[in-house]
């Protein structure tokens, strides 16, 4: 997988955190996940095609998640309430989001509107041959981790090559 599509997930969960929780975020080291198994009970997931395909899933134990929820929305609440759930697929679409506009080369991207699962054991559905790298995640109320398996869409360059040449036909 490029690291350039790396990167911006790092900067956008520090920004994100930082800006929309006042919560300082410690990442450490990325590494390989071969199983489609999430880590935790929690995840806000979105989507992403154009230039670039794949997912990102934002996991967290529920404890976490409980008290990043209460941070994130000033309300405490249990996970059967509605707006659990959508503050969860918020907090991954703005991680996303943020993360997309910092792709170099100026990638045409767009990105799902989240999901939400919630429950032991459940597994992502990710594509096929794209490496998962995992970054886990600390904070204070927490730990967590980022799992992102994208990559540049195939024949992209000889698309974008095509619409170059067609434009100035």
């Amino acid at each position: 997988m490029d690291p350039a599509f790396i990167t911006p997930f790092i900067a956008s969960v520090q920004n994100v955190f930082s800006t929309m929780m006042q919560l300082p975020v410690q990442l450490g080291d990325p590494s390989v996940k071969m199983t489609p198994a999430v880590s935790y009970d929690v995840s806000g997931i979105i989507g992403m095609s154009g230039d670039v395909v794949g997912n990102v899933v934002i996991s967290l134990p529920m404890p976490t998640a409980l008290r990043l929820v209460a941070l994130f929305t000033g309300t405490e609440m249990k996970a059967d309430n509605p707006d659990f759930a959508d503050a969860i697929g918020e907090l991954a679409n703005m991680i996303s989001g943020n993360a997309k506009g910092m792709f170099a080369g100026k990638k045409r991207v767009q990105i799902s509107c989240p999901s939400v699962v919630i429950g032991s054991n459940h597994t992502v559905a990710r594509p096929k041959d794209v490496p998962c790298i995992v970054i886990p995640a600390s904070t204070d109320c927490g730990q967590f981790v980022i799992e992102i398996a994208v990559a540049q869409r195939e024949n992209t360059q000889a698309q974008s090559a095509d619409a170059t040449a067609e434009a100035n036909a």
